[in-house]
């Protein structure tokens, strides 16, 4: 019915009609009725499904909605959305679960679901007990009742409500890449005080102006000359479905994930003193030193939205980052992935402090980094590569091993991990040179050689 491989670490993804089709959402909606049965699931059995706006996604909604109405539960259609938008109908409409119809950050000819059952998202196990039970083709039967609610709007109205007007008028940039924050954000910003300039706000599942993933420079190559030529004090940038932030300042220059989390984490702790705060291993040093040293407690913790999540529920965590711009706030809001919500927050940290990105940032020590480099690897081996690399480092070096091993260099440190997307492993490196930065490289890729031969 679908290709195995879609059952990722965190969603179901893959290539849409090739890899699963309408059937198989119809099949997911009955599977994530067992699986909720199977779970004991709490109140009437109340499920959200939103969807972006992808050329599929209409049909595997109406797919899945279709496999939850006929397996007894309630159907609240989301309509199209962001998938924060989707998070946050769990607590404004007191769901017992949610699906959302989403490709992400994917390109667009992918599609997929992100699946939450109560007010998180499942993944890992729990994702393959749940390609277990559509396997087995087991549901609960009956006869569900459909409601639609415009959960977009509500959004929107509860965001304008959280912030205040700004303190300080902005002017703001905002690439929506033509996904689903093109019709939510711009409005809200306009609310608070912003004055607007809307790039690729246009609903538009083709993505033609560029691929809808903030994280990648070259994606935001029209904000930047945008930024620059009306002269805006930030530009935000947004995946397809808008839980990914990016930015860049008004000079241009990107601002990455672990910067963001750097400003908020500041923000953050002036308020909380002492609060916890969780990142993933692909991020800077920098931000880890500047949380401790501001009396913060720092936790290194995996890669990916829901193991974050996760762990910002068990440690108490009032915000969370990751370097893919996946932001999560828990102070004074639900703490899940919003991108939208937390250009809300940046915007108004700029205009309480009345200044600009690379002002707040100008005491952060230089650093030079490179990207995620992703080798491929095979699946069958990939996680015995990474083995075989922490057992060669930790005679030597000081090693993280939360995801993969983080080895910390007299200069830096290197990481590999193996991705839990693809059959690749991913590398990253930080030092204080740019030669320290190319050695790491040289000498993490030769050792990677080395295993390799070895293994096989």
């Amino acid at each position: 019915m679908a290709n195995p491989a879609i059952f990722r670490e965190y969603d179901i993804r893959g290539v849409a009609e090739r890899d699963f089709d309408s059937a198989f959402a119809r099949a997911l909606g009955r599977g994530f009725a067992a699986y909720l049965a199977e779970g004991g699931a709490r109140g009437r059995g109340r499920i959200g499904v939103g969807r972006d706006c992808r050329l599929t996604s209409d049909a595997y909604a109406a797919a899945v909605r279709s496999g939850l109405l006929e397996s007894g539960l309630q159907v609240i259609d989301l309509g199209v959305c962001p998938t924060p938008a989707t998070y946050f109908a769990l607590f404004d409409l007191d769901l017992d679960g949610a699906i959302q119809v989403t490709g992400s950050h994917n390109p667009a000819e992918d599609n997929g679901f992100k699946v939450c059952v109560g007010r998180s998202t499942i993944h890992g196990e729990e994702i393959q007990t749940l390609r277990r039970l559509i396997d087995a083709g087991r549901a609960p039967e009956g006869r569900g009742q459909l409601e639609t609610v415009d959960i977009a709007e509500r959004y929107r109205t509860n965001l304008i409500g959280r912030f205040p007007k700004l303190a300080r008028p902005l002017h703001v940039v905002v690439d929506a890449g033509n996904g689903t924050a093109g019709p939510v954000a711009p409005p809200i910003y306009r609310a608070l005080g912003c004055a607007v300039d809307e790039l690729y706000c246009t609903l538009d599942g083709h993505f033609p102006n560029h691929h809808p993933d903030p994280t990648v420079e070259e994606n935001l190559r029209d904000l930047v000359s945008r930024v620059r030529a009306v002269g805006a004090e930030v530009g935000l940038a947004f995946d397809g479905d808008a839980d990914r932030l990016g930015a860049v300042d008004r000079e241009g220059r990107v601002v990455w994930g672990d910067e963001l989390l750097i400003l908020f984490s500041r923000d953050v702790l002036r308020a909380h003193p002492g609060a916890t705060v969780v990142s993933e291993v692909k991020c800077s040093q920098r931000l880890y030193d500047d949380i401790a040293a501001r009396g913060g407690r720092a936790i290194m913790w995996k890669a990916g939205h829901s193991p974050i999540k996760a762990k910002m529920r068990e440690s108490g965590a009032l915000l969370a980052g990751e370097m893919s711009g996946h932001l999560f706030f828990a102070d004074d809001y639900f703490g899940f992935d919003d991108a939208i919500y937390a250009g809300c927050r940046l915007l108004d940290l700029l205009a309480r402090t009345g200044r600009r990105i690379d002002q707040l940032l100008a005491d952060v020590p230089p650093a030079y980094a490179t990207p995620e480099i992703r080798v491929d690897c095979p699946d069958a081996i990939k996680f015995a590569v990474v083995d075989a690399a922490l057992a060669h480092f930790r005679p030597r070096h000081e090693v993280i091993d939360v995801d993969g091993a983080r080895v910390r260099l007299p200069h830096g440190w290197g990481l590999i991990r193996a991705s839990n997307t693809q059959p690749s492993l991913v590398l990253r490196f930080e030092a204080d040179s740019p030669a320290a930065l190319d050695e790491y490289e040289r000498s993490f890729t030769q050792i990677l050689s080395d295993i390799r031969r070895r293994i096989g």
